[in-house]
């Protein structure tokens, strides 16, 4: 992973109108509090704010999956690990006081939409109360420059439209997972302007659109589940293969995540809101059939009538503020995405590490990166 830590060095201070990317320099030393680091997402996360030589302090409950990608990277062995439950004011309170952070990141969350149908007052709990004890442990802490808050592409109210959501859009939710994501927000909003901003903490929203990557494991998601089927010759069900989805590799909100948190440190009044998407979106139909082709194996049964609870038809996000404000921009094209995601699920099952394959990933993006920003305008 040294080759991670010297590639972002080397490139960090590339800062163009087509591209920005995190500063190495600024994140070593920097004290950090990561909520939800023991999931796919935070585990990516707290590996790279590691290897930059953060300070960095996990709050989440023990990984769900086997395997995970917290336990194949040995999270516990580069960051401060600390198991509990957000919804527990005093278990927030703990982490913070250990933590003492520069920065907080908030991850922790019920992060499904067919399991808030199952579990509506647990999603509430966490994604609500969870965000409300997070942000009062953080009350009267001037310490923390920056707190970013990850909610979802799903806190717009969803008309089923083709135009992508700015983020003035309507917020809103059918599903109790997208209407307690939205309802964090309230409380986020709330915070920031009665105590947050009086300290000098900057506190920010970070939409971001679906994620994919290799490291994944947890039920109910796309990628996860072919690999599953293929891997033991099942036939993979696609109950909703029409709908329409901002796809993006992990790699891409978790720098922008870095950037923007950066931005803030030293403008605290920035804007509060901030989506983090492709330029496009594709159906499930599309990204499953690239998978495939990249996977080189399985069945494919693709559902010819809706059946299941409501999920939205329709989502895509304008990401245009991001780019034009701070030169943010996607790298890996949808075709680029699905092929590092499942060659790492192949390698890894080949007997590759998960260090190994992360690195790798991270070494073709920073890449990317420098690339895109010598040639702009051509596709990374």
């Amino acid at each position: 992973m040294a080759s991670v830590v010297n590639m972002t060095a080397s490139i960090q201070n590339i800062v163009q109108h087509n591209c920005a990317i995190p500063d190495a320099e600024f994140w070593c030393g920097k004290r950090v509090l990561l909520t939800g680091h023991t999931g796919f997402k935070g585990a990516w996360f707290a590996n790279w704010l590691a290897h930059m030589g953060a300070v960095v302090h996990g709050l989440a409950l023990p990984p769900e999956s086997r395997p995970n990608l917290f336990d194949a990277l040995e999270i516990d062995k580069k960051i401060h690990s600390h198991f509990g439950d957000i919804r527990q004011f005093d278990t927030v309170k703990l982490a913070v006081d250990a933590a003492r952070p520069d920065i907080v990141f908030h991850l922790a969350a019920q992060a499904l939409v067919r399991a808030s149908y199952k579990q509506p007052l647990a999603t509430f709990e966490t994604n609500v109360m969870g965000t409300a004890n997070l942000l009062e442990a953080l009350r009267g802490r001037p310490d923390v420059k920056v707190a970013l808050m990850v909610t979802t592409d799903k806190v717009y109210r969803n008309r089923e439209q083709l135009a992508p959501y700015p983020e003035t859009a309507e917020l809103g939710g059918h599903d109790p997972y997208s209407a307690s994501k939205a309802a964090s927000e309230l409380v986020l909003a709330s915070y920031r302007d009665s105590f947050l901003h009086e300290q000098g903490t900057a506190i920010l929203a970070a939409r971001a659109g679906n994620v994919i990557g290799g490291g994944d494991w947890s039920e109910d998601r796309l990628l996860p589940d072919a690999v599953r089927a293929w891997r033991n010759g099942d036939t993979l069900h696609i109950r909703r293969p029409d709908s329409v989805r901002p796809w993006q590799h992990v790699l891409e909100p978790l720098s922008a995540y870095l950037c923007l948190a950066q931005h803030a440190w030293s403008n605290p009044a920035t804007s509060p809101a901030w989506n983090i998407g492709p330029d496009g979106a594709a159906s499930v139909r599309e990204v499953v059939q690239l998978a495939h082709a990249a996977y080189g194996k399985g069945q494919i049964e693709f559902a010819t009538e809706i059946s299941g609870p409501h999920e939205a038809g329709l989502l895509a996000l304008d990401a245009s503020k991001l780019r034009q404000t701070l030169g943010i921009a996607p790298r890996w094209k949808l075709g680029t995405a699905v092929e590092h995601s499942m060659r790492w699920y192949r390698d890894f099952e080949n007997g590759m590490s998960a260090d190994a394959l992360c690195a790798r990933d991270m070494d073709d993006y920073l890449h990317a990166a420098q690339f895109f920003a010598e040639q702009p305008g051509q596709p990374a």
